[in-house]
């Protein structure tokens, strides 16, 4: 019996060419195209039959096979061979990004698809790479804070925290309490702003949009909190080493408190449109799912890795400013699900809400930044009085300090995960060597195994659940 179609399909080296069948030739006369157009000189067809095109092998001298079967018998058993269990179908590859609207910034997947099943995904990095962490080596300490804001330019003051806290450890300092507080109730603030951001346009990407404008407009009222405080609204450079760059404006702290007692509406309004959604569920649902022994082997940190149900914060286990003095709990996941992951942070917003009003009721006097004129700049009064305020004040913003040689690992719990700094000194102005672990390259590496399985429409679910800024993936 002659060859099936898909057997013939098979066959990588031949090249199947396409032509008429012998009944389709017989109602045409002699045209070697297999074209239905016709030749000028004859003035209509005998009839307007559909041409059946069968595959044949190029390196065939005729139709008939070894089996000596014609083409008619050939034709039938293809018919009736044809079906979906002896077809074979080739992985397909695609390009998800870095211009895809869901690729969270520049984001470059590739795909590879069996039908819509993802079998393999590659995830391509290093498309906003900027050399910070080399950088870094050449700028003083001072200098070398503003790039932190530009790694998760989402959650700017959490990142200038972390890089301040290595200072300081090397340096041996100890910084005021209200700098202190003022540092938690921002590092607080900074995880709303980061989780407004990721939970609505988690949303926006799976279908959502109303959530994604409610929540914009709170976003607002933050960055003008930022904006007050520091006089940027993105990049803020208001954490440095020693303590904060200025005491908090007066009225803030009452604008601060006025937003938070209206905030927690603004979270039961976007529970209503998502929680028990079905189509929110649907899309979230069994998507995704990490195990709590994955998610440890894979590195995972933040909500990616208390969604699996492991209650890890650093808060909690190794607290750091005030966080010690104010009382929250850790939301845990159970299944390990995209939706999970959406609790844990809808939760995290109201327990961020809880430290907030106690950072406003506990916030002490006192001053924001350590005393010594060599680590943090004098007050612009005694430079104009004072000569050598004049000089520390210069040298501060030339030449930098001189930190003690030595060698610290600083880990904060930003809204991403465990963001930690490996700093470096061997007794210049400068960092010897600056390393930057940054949450969400250890997520994107996981991305593979999380989404191995699910279709291509859970892919844009499972990147909008795992919160990817490539201003730190990259850096």
């Amino acid at each position: 019996m002659a060859a099936p179609f898909a057997r013939l399909a098979g066959n990588a080296p031949k090249r199947l060419c396409l032509r008429p069948s012998t009944f389709s030739r017989n109602t045409i006369s002699r045209c070697r195209s297999i074209s239905t157009t016709l030749p000028r000189r004859q003035a209509e067809p005998t009839s307007y039959q559909a041409t059946r095109l069968i595959p044949t092998d190029p390196t065939f001298t005729s139709f008939a096979n070894k089996e000596g079967h014609s083409e008619d018998e050939f034709a039938a058993d293809m018919e009736s061979t044809d079906t979906g269990a002896n077809r074979k179908i080739r992985h397909y590859t695609v390009n998800f990004g870095p211009q895809h609207p869901a690729a969270h910034g520049v984001l470059r997947l590739i795909l590879e698809l069996n039908g819509e099943e993802i079998v393999r995904a590659d995830p391509h990095v290093g498309l906003l790479h900027r050399g910070t962490e080399k950088l870094i080596e050449y700028k003083t300490y001072m200098q070398a804070l503003p790039y932190f804001d530009r790694l998760d330019y989402v959650s700017m003051m959490t990142n200038e925290q972390c890089f301040s806290l290595a200072v300081e450890k090397l340096l041996n300092v100890e910084i005021p309490e209200r700098a202190k507080w003022i540092r938690t109730l921002f590092g607080e603030i900074t995880r709303i702003l980061n989780h407004l951001m990721s939970v609505l346009s988690h949303a926006m990407d799976v279908g959502a949009l109303t959530p994604f404008l409610w929540g914009f407009e709170e976003r607002e009222k933050l960055m003008e909190f930022y904006e007050r405080v520091s006089g940027a609204r993105l990049h803020a450079a208001y954490v440095r080493p020693g303590g904060v760059s200025q005491d908090i404006p007066i009225g803030l702290l009452d604008d601060i408190y006025q937003w938070a007692t209206q905030f927690g509406d603004r979270i039961d309004e976007t529970e209503e449109l998502l929680t028990d959604n079905r189509i929110w569920k649907a899309r979230t649902q069994g998507v995704g799912v990490v195990s709590a022994a994955e998610a440890l082997n894979m590195s995972f940190t933040g909500v990616m890795l208390r969604g699996s149900g492991v209650p890890w914060d650093i808060r909690k286990s190794q607290p750091y400013d005030a966080y010690d003095q104010v009382e929250f709990d850790v939301p845990v996941g159970v299944n390990g699900d995209c939706y999970d992951r959406y609790l844990c942070r809808m939760e995290e917003f109201r327990q961020s809400l809880r430290i907030i009003h106690q950072c406003l009721n506990k916030m002490p006097a006192g001053p924001v930044r350590v005393e010594d004129y060599k680590i943090s700049p004098p007050p612009r009064a005694a430079m104009k009085e004072n000569m050598e305020a004049l000089i520390h004040h210069f040298l501060l913003f030339t030449k930098g300090y001189s930190v003690p040689p030595g060698e610290t690992y600083s880990a904060i719990e930003a809204p991403k995960g465990e963001m930690g700094v490996f700093l470096v000194s061997d007794g210049s102005e400068r960092p010897y060597r600056c390393k930057i672990r940054a949450p969400g390259f250890a997520h994107l590496g996981g991305f593979d195994q999380v989404s191995r399985g699910h279709l291509l429409a859970d892919a844009v679910a499972i990147i909008g659940t795992m919160d990817l800024v490539f201003g730190e993936v990259d850096r």
